[in-house]
């Protein structure tokens, strides 16, 4: 299939292509990629809210998560397994839908993930933990919070303007550290469950309670479809994805699982709903283990999400720059390390703006996650489409299904994602600023895309090709 390499920006200068990017990652790296972005602030904020709402159920509702996440993922997956996305969801929504809905995407896709800020703030607040609150000055606390966000977020933009490769080293030593400390809660916690721990406050809010609890986790177990977003860089993109999607999906809801019955066992479900893990890990560790289990636990777990995020995040924008939705530059990569060297300063810069004006991290993610399930709603849907748009390689493909399923499975992975929006605006503890906020955000996002198609030189680049 015939591709441009390269495009004239107005100046004479090259602006590259996606297909320059560097195919290394295998799939021990998208493993560690998926595994590394899905494990994060879900699980640490996440699970006591779920105690909340089932009790000590709230084990069997990180189960319920991940069937949630699967159904919403194979849609996904279809298409990741068939030709390799090199502008991730962006590139499958110009193709199989509109390059007006790719558009829409990817400026949405650019507002929502003012949410690598949250993670740079979260670690914030739990080395400020850590080190004691109340032995530092009250006035300076928030400075200090601020000055240690900054510092986080810098580190992991630095390490990436270096390639996705080093990125990945790092993620692979920091997952060694961050799965010890979460095995570690396992292992000294299942010791102290409750022997009554199915008897006593179990579907406390019976069999609603326990499924709304499970879409809400979703929030916590999803994540592995990132790494659609890497089919540039995958050396085996359609062999990788859709297997190390579901592998990770699994892995990491056995793991929570686990980490939900320790976090609602070993003390009274009174005590623990809406707490963070920290105070059972408090009452279940020495002290060295503790603080063990706060850094290589909870920040790595911050930490790996960061990392893993700016390897990603940038790839639907550098593909849409290429194509003309933005200015050229925006498109430049560094010649040594093939890193998208602009659009990783943008966000860098766009997340220091909620991290100096003190933005309370809820309503950054409430932003990231309403906009996000609208997206992968349009990505879903648009999945129906590849048989007509593709249908040589659609034949071809390991995971061809008849038009019926096909067609099913894409309206069942879109109404999933549909009703976790629906459910977060009812359930959710969300005000009118957040919800004017996210209409805010769509109806921006509209208004560019049509602007930038009328006074634009947008030119699409065909960004997908047989794997």
């Amino acid at each position: 299939m015939e591709e441009q390499t390269t495009q004239k920006n107005a100046s004479g200068g090259h602006m590259t292509s996606t297909k320059e990017l560097k195919r290394v990652l295998d799939r021990k790296d998208l493993l560690s990629i998926a595994i590394g972005q899905t494990i994060g602030s879900g699980v640490f904020a996440l699970v006591g809210v779920g105690i909340g709402m089932t009790g000590r159920s709230v084990s069997v509702a990180m189960l319920i998560a991940a069937v949630f996440t699967i159904m919403m993922d194979i849609p996904m997956m279809l298409v990741s397994g068939t030709v390799r996305l090199r502008g991730g969801f962006y590139t499958q929504l110009a193709f199989l839908q509109h390059k007006k809905a790719a558009d829409f995407y990817v400026i949405v896709h650019i507002i929502s993930w003012t949410a690598l800020a949250m993670y740079a703030i979260s670690v914030s607040q739990y080395l400020l933990d850590l080190i004691g609150r109340s032995t530092i000055n009250p006035g300076l606390v928030s400075m200090i919070g601020k000055l240690i966000a900054f510092a986080v977020l810098t580190i992991f933009y630095v390490t990436n303007l270096f390639g996705i490769q080093g990125a990945a080293k790092l993620q692979n030593a920091m997952m060694v550290c961050m799965t010890l400390g979460l095995t570690a809660f396992i292992v000294f916690g299942l010791p102290q469950v409750s022997p009554n721990y199915f008897t006593e406050d179990f579907l406390t809010s019976g069999l609603t309670g326990l499924f709304a609890a499970g879409a809400l986790l979703t929030w916590a177990v999803g994540g592995a479809n990132v790494i659609v977003h890497l089919g540039a860089e995958a050396k085996n993109p359609t062999k990788d994805i859709p297997v190390i999607i579901i592998l990770a999906t699994v892995i990491i809801a056995v793991f929570y699982s686990l980490i939900a019955v320790v976090a609602s066992g070993v003390l009274p479900v009174a005590e623990v709903a809406g707490q963070p893990l920290s105070l059972v890990a408090a009452k279940i560790f020495p002290r060295p283990i503790y603080v063990f289990f706060i850094v290589g636990g909870a920040i790595f777990a911050l930490t790996t999400t960061l990392n893993a995020s700016l390897g990603w995040v940038t790839k639907p924008i550098l593909q849409a720059a290429v194509d003309g939705w933005f200015p050229p530059f925006v498109a430049k990569i560094g010649k040594r390390y093939k890193a998208p060297v602009t659009i990783l300063t943008i966000l860098y810069l766009e997340c220091l703006l909620p991290i100096f004006f003190g933005v309370n991290v809820d309503a950054i993610a409430n932003l990231a996650i309403i906009l996000t399930n609208v997206c992968f709603a349009m990505i879903c849907f648009s999945v129906a489409n590849v048989k007509k748009v593709v249908p040589d390689l659609w034949e071809k493909s390991r995971f061809h299904v008849s038009d019926r399923l096909l067609k099913g499975l894409s309206i069942i992975g879109g109404t999933v994602c549909l009703l976790q929006i629906g459910l977060l605006v009812m359930v959710g503890d969300m005000n009118w600023y957040m919800i004017l906020s996210n209409l805010g955000a769509l109806v921006f996002a509209l208004a560019y895309t049509f602007w930038r198609d009328r006074n634009g030189n947008v030119n699409m680049e065909i960004s997908y090709e047989e794997a």
